[in-house]
């Protein structure tokens, strides 16, 4: 593999730099703060020299976005491996993962899980190719559902009543994860509603008039979702 030469490496760490900057802004004043202009601004930049890199914002914001979804699904990886091969200890210790990080990056959290961001548009569409940042993100909880399915089944709805509301309508999931089990696609759509549900409330702190320890309910929530998923009698 040829080693990248010094002007890729230079463009490699401007670019960088761009990305470091639109996350700053992002954290201190929300996505309407992030612009080419203030980024250049801090950089001792010009604006027109941004768009070496960069052909428009909604560029910088999209990259951005998928940086994050990387960052993310490594941290949850990372908690993963941690577990051994028990699939419910790897969901359990990547939800833990991924509610600490929200909670610790509530920007970030608000443009990748929140209503898209102006120009994100195409970018949430295309999240059914499997090679999507969102897609790999998503795999890391697909796959141990699949595991644990294949190893011992867990109870879920009759079949017959999972494919009457879901039959036919999981080709997105399909397309980014390939042919789940409609089983597991409940069990994987339940779950993630659920802690997706959780972590957004508490994040948005829309839970603060219900409770003072959110990670109290969480812990609750998770115990019970493992619970559900101990084998068939």
């Amino acid at each position: 593999m040829t080693a990248p030469t010094r002007r890729e490496r230079l463009r490699e760490a401007t670019v960088s730099e761009i990305k470091t900057g639109a996350r700053k802004l992002l954290v201190t004043g929300g996505v309407e703060a992030v612009s080419l202009r203030a980024i250049a601004r801090d950089m001792g930049m010009t604006a027109p020299a941004i768009y070496r890199y960069f052909p428009s914002l909604e560029a910088l914001v999209t990259a951005l976005a998928g940086d994050l979804y990387d960052e993310l699904r490594m941290r949850l990886e990372a908690a993963r491996d941690g577990t051994g091969d028990d699939p419910v200890a790897q969901l359990s210790a990547m939800s833990r993962a991924f509610r600490a990080w929200s909670v610790a990056h509530p920007a970030e959290f608000g443009l990748i899980f929140g209503a898209p961001a102006p120009g994100l548009d195409g970018f949430v569409d295309d999240c059914t190719d499997p090679d999507h940042p969102g897609a790999r993100f998503g795999a890391v909880f697909v796959q141990p559902l699949i595991d644990l399915w294949h190893r011992s089944p867990f109870p879920t709805p009759p079949r017959e009543l999972i494919e009457r509301h879901l039959g036919g309508r999981l080709e997105p999931l399909r397309q980014s994860h390939g042919e789940v089990p409609i089983e597991v696609a409940w069990a994987f759509l339940s779950g993630w509603t659920r802690l997706w549900g959780l972590v957004a409330m508490e994040v948005f702190h829309q839970m603060d008039w219900a409770v003072t320890d959110p990670e109290a309910l969480f812990e609750l929530e998770l115990t019970t979702f493992a619970a559900q998923l101990a084998p068939r009698p």
